[in-house]
């Protein structure tokens, strides 16, 4: 998938020991082309030990202000946020991408924001990834609404439509990178 065009992978292995977890950023490094970023759930020591080119913070997870203050100028920090006034936070923080949502339903999420929250959200100035029951056809409206891109478990997890959502992903997000 990442030689389609995507511009990153997040690795969110919650369950895995400090090891198994090292292994696998580092094998991901090593085997995606270099343009494709390869981002860390919650660890930045992992990320930054196994050569990662970032780290996503939970919304209840290490403050930003403390990781960008040790590995900002080596690691490329994201910010998990859910209302307007956390991707104020974040940006203000020194995050350098929020993902926001869900912007739509989704099961176990909670509410959906909406993709005018979306709007206001980017407007904040940092670039926002939205998150939250996005299908191939809600990509378009993410775009539309000014986000740099958007991430998804269930558009990418089933493999006969996965190439055409890469696809569609690189294509209306691909210059905003």
């Amino acid at each position: 998938m990442a030689q389609a065009g995507l511009p990153a992978i997040w690795i969110r292995e919650k369950e895995l020991d400090d090891r198994e977890l090292f292994e696998i950023v580092e094998a991901a490094r090593r085997r995606l082309p270099a343009a494709t970023r390869v981002l860390v759930s919650g660890r930045p020591d992992v990320a930054r030990a196994a050569g990662a080119d970032g780290v996503h913070l939970a919304s209840t997870g290490l403050p930003t202000a403390a990781v960008a203050a040790r590995f900002g100028d080596r690691l490329l920090i994201g910010r998990s946020t859910h209302t307007l006034e956390e991707v104020a936070t974040a940006a203000r923080d020194g995050a350098d991408y929020v993902t926001f949502g869900p912007v739509w339903a989704t099961p176990g999420k909670g509410p959906a924001t909406g993709v005018d929250r979306l709007r206001r959200a980017v407007a904040h100035g940092i670039s926002v990834v939205a998150l939250g029951g996005v299908t191939t056809a809600r990509l378009r409206e993410a775009a539309a609404a000014g986000a740099h891109g958007a991430a998804a478990l269930r558009l990418f997890a089933d493999p006969s439509r996965a190439a055409a959502a890469v696809a569609e992903t690189a294509r209306l997000f691909g210059s905003r990178q």
